[in-house]
């Protein structure tokens, strides 16, 4: 289904900012019941999206993936087939990390680091301030540390993700902290308290290391995840 009708994407994209809705929910934008229906159990039966015991709707595994796929920025919400190019951020205050937890689909409810892609005529740091500032709040001095090239696989080898990560480490914050917003929350933790969370990304470790060394890096990781 690489072009599915707008109801559809309207659909998928409420899922992949919140983990679970009911019907009214859903059809936030008041399409007729019938019409709404048809187009939710189209989903349903195609094994994107299932409804539980108690009336909520959230995307399957199939349809984390899926609709994963598309860029839900761009106006007509068009499926992505290259690999993402992206920036992702780590402030850095004395000991601890400005940590954000995911609260989008896939990996709803994950720890990991501020990211965001990088747009039209933008540059790596460029793009890396503004998505701190957007997310966070926050400036701060910016330093390219490395590149991470990261490709997700589900445990039974399925292809999932496939992203290049430019890593900016980011100094001397100042600003006022947006402790939460659409799609994720934000707080500062330590590398013990980071190592306590329930749910982190594969690789928090290896970038927090990129940012501590003195040295560009390149990494290249493969991952078999669990969270789809």
């Amino acid at each position: 289904m690489d072009n599915p009708h707008e109801i559809q994407k309207s659909i998928l994209k409420n899922l992949l900012v919140n983990k679970e809705l009911r019907f009214s929910g859903l059809n936030s934008t008041g399409i007729s019941s019938d019409r709404f229906t048809f187009h939710l159990k189209a989903l349903v039966e195609q094994g994107i999206v299932r409804k539980d015991d108690n009336g909520l709707y959230r995307l399957t595994s199939q349809g984390k993936e899926y609709a994963n796929r598309f860029d839900i920025d761009s106006q007509e919400m068009k499926i992505e087939r290259q690999a993402k190019v992206a920036v992702l951020v780590i402030a850095r205050d004395g000991d601890k990390y400005l940590v954000q937890q995911r609260l989008k689909e896939p990996s709803y409810g994950y720890h990991g680091f501020v990211t965001g892609k990088i747009k039209w005529a933008e540059t790596v740091l460029e793009a890396a301030g503004r998505e701190l500032m957007e997310e966070t709040g926050l400036k701060g001095r910016l330093t390219l540390r490395g590149i991470e090239h990261k490709m997700d696989y589900s445990r039974g080898g399925v292809f999932l993700e496939d992203k290049f990560f430019n890593v900016v480490k980011a100094t001397g914050t100042c600003g006022k902290l947006i402790e939460a917003f659409g799609c994720g929350k934000n707080f500062w933790l330590t590398k013990k308290q980071i190592t306590e969370l329930p749910e982190i990304f594969d690789d928090v470790y290896q970038l927090m290391e990129i940012v501590d060394q003195n040295n560009f890096i390149f990494k290249e990781n493969k991952f078999f995840v669990q969270r789809y």
